[in-house]
């Protein structure tokens, strides 16, 4: 393994929109709103929010070897540290690196925006750390859906709007609930696969504490919910439905293992597509 594709693999490309998609639709919404777009923002905010992800990645993978949590056999994807393709040290210091560039991208976001961006700024990396780091993890515990709601919806689509107008929106707390009911389904996911060796180490994840049955409507829920709650005139996103409905046929159809790893991905597709089809119907 080359170290290069290692630490590609580590950052886990393939869910990098979950973070990406809430910049540009809040950025949409504002345009819609303003007719104005400021660029240097969105650009430091959409590298910010990659990073941020890329960070709390990267301690995740860590974070869980050094708890015991990645044991051999595995149904996930491998990571980086458990499979020895990188020291614990070495993705440690990648992960703090990460987030000192996102600190770095929120210094200029800070001066333009106030301390609400502050506040945002330093709540989204201790929430990124905690998320698998300190005493309690937030991945280790039944709250990991609702961090993914609130940092990688209703924060990042309201931040992002604050960005370009200084001001807050109704219209985009609402898409940010969507997106981040989107992006809990990979958590969802994530955590169904996972269920039996997350008990049998000691994770108490929503789906460990549901079961199976509860967790697939859980599952269904929130794809289904974002649609429901679409603003008035977005109707582009329902479009994508139909990738929805078999994404729930497929997590309710299949037995738990590896292809559910496709699934994640597929399921993290879905929140991108949801979200550039409602940038369009804000924008055109």
């Amino acid at each position: 393994m080359k170290k290069s594709t290692a630490w590609l693999l580590a950052c886990r490309p393939k869910t990098l929109t979950v973070s990406l998609s809430p910049v540009i639709v809040g950025t949409a919404i504002a345009w819609q709103q303003n007719g104005q777009l400021l660029w240097l923002p969105l650009l430091l905010a959409l590298f910010g929010a990659a990073l941020i992800q890329i960070g709390t990645n990267l301690f995740n993978d860590v974070g869980d070897f050094l708890r015991g949590t990645d044991q051999p056999g595995r149904i996930g994807p491998p990571r980086a540290t458990a499979e020895g393709w990188l020291t614990p040290a070495a993705v440690r210091t990648g992960a703090l690196t990460s987030f000192a560039l996102a600190f770095a991208c929120g210094i200029y976001l800070a001066s333009h925006g106030g301390w609400p961006i502050v506040a945002i700024g330093l709540c989204s990396l201790a929430a990124g750390w905690a998320y698998t780091g300190g005493p309690r993890p937030i991945a280790y515990g039944p709250l990991g859906e609702l961090f993914v709601i609130a940092f990688f919806g209703v924060v990042a689509v309201g931040g992002s709007y604050y960005l370009q107008t200084l001001a807050l929106s109704p219209a985009a707390l609402l898409a940010g609930l969507q997106l981040g009911l989107l992006a809990a389904a990979v958590i969802t996911v994530n955590n169904y696969r996972d269920l039996d060796s997350d008990a049998t180490s000691g994770k108490r994840t929503l789906a460990v504490r549901l079961g199976r049955p509860a967790t697939r409507w859980l599952y269904a829920g929130e794809l289904l919910a974002p649609y429901l709650l679409l603003l008035g005139g977005a109707t582009w996103p329902l479009l994508s439905l139909p990738l929805a409905l078999w994404l729930i046929r497929r997590f309710w159809r299949g037995a738990p293992g590896p292809g559910f790893n496709s699934l994640l991905a597929a399921t993290a597709g879905l929140q991108l597509v949801f979200a550039l089809l409602l940038t369009l119907s804000l924008t055109i």
